[in-house]
């Protein structure tokens, strides 16, 4: 099935068709900066130009949102406007494009995709993903379902919400060594090791690619096994495309 999956994101809103049956991408990426302040109605005319750009209407949209979603509503808005506090998302939306939407954690997009095509495809157990970037995003699942909105990037660590400490934003704004970033990130990553006691984890975002992977993977001393993502800055829209064909299915 062709569906259009867009990843809402603090800096920019990235929308592609995708081939749900592959995880492929059938267009090139279009991408719309995101409104500064992103406040709730001029995302959504944002996101109206990039459902515009492909001339979906009027089939069913997905979108990944940084917040916490619970059926559609926005609960949280740690990296956009406060404005999206207890938002309807959805019909924000489905009413600025005349498409259908369905919204889910941006984190958890992402966790879907890898899991179906990624890092994670046919692995049981607990899977813990971690999109390291401006934040730190987390997906969580046990035998391949998705427990939603964990947002364990978070945690307090030595006194500090984690994202303080632990994303790629921290070490550039930092100007740590990758060794010196890699201590602070095994950190976290033995902290969310005793919570949870993972079978794998899969780091996402840009520290994913190989290039940086080999900078920093070495320093890692956690137990469990961890592996770079596949899908990297796809995964977003190959993630919310996929709800998009749950709920194109559910109609």
């Amino acid at each position: 099935m062709k569906m259009l999956g867009i990843d809402v994101g603090g800096s920019g809103i990235k929308g592609a068709v995708v081939d749900t049956e592959t995880g492929k991408l059938l267009t090139p990426r279009y991408r719309v900066p995101t409104p500064q302040p992103s406040k709730s109605r001029a995302v959504a005319e944002a996101v109206a130009t990039v459902v515009e750009h492909f001339a979906w209407k009027p089939q069913p949209v997905g979108y990944g949102f940084p917040a916490v979603v619970q059926h559609g509503i926005t609960r949280t808005a740690a990296n956009i406007h406060r404005s999206w506090v207890d938002a309807n998302a959805a019909a924000l939306f489905a009413q600025a494009t005349g498409c259908p939407a369905r919204v889910i954690n941006d984190a958890d997009a992402a966790g879907i995709a890898e899991m179906r095509f990624g890092a994670g495809r046919g692995q049981s157990g607990v899977v813990l993903i971690v999109t390291v970037g401006t934040g730190l995003g987390t997906a969580l699942f046990t035998d391949g379902y998705l427990v939603p909105n964990t947002e364990l990037g978070h945690i307090e660590i030595r006194g500090k919400d984690a994202e303080r400490r632990a994303t790629d934003a921290a070490r550039v704004r930092k100007g740590y060594s990758w060794s010196k970033w890699a201590a602070r990130f095994d950190e976290y990553l033995r902290h969310i090791e005793r919570l949870l006691w993972p079978d794998l984890i899969i780091v996402g975002g840009g520290v994913s690619k190989s290039e940086r992977w080999k900078n920093f993977a070495e320093y890692l001393t956690v137990k469990t096994r961890v592996v770079p993502a596949q899908l990297r800055n796809e995964a977003g829209i190959v993630g919310a495309a996929l709800v998009a064909e749950a709920l194109a299915e559910s109609q």
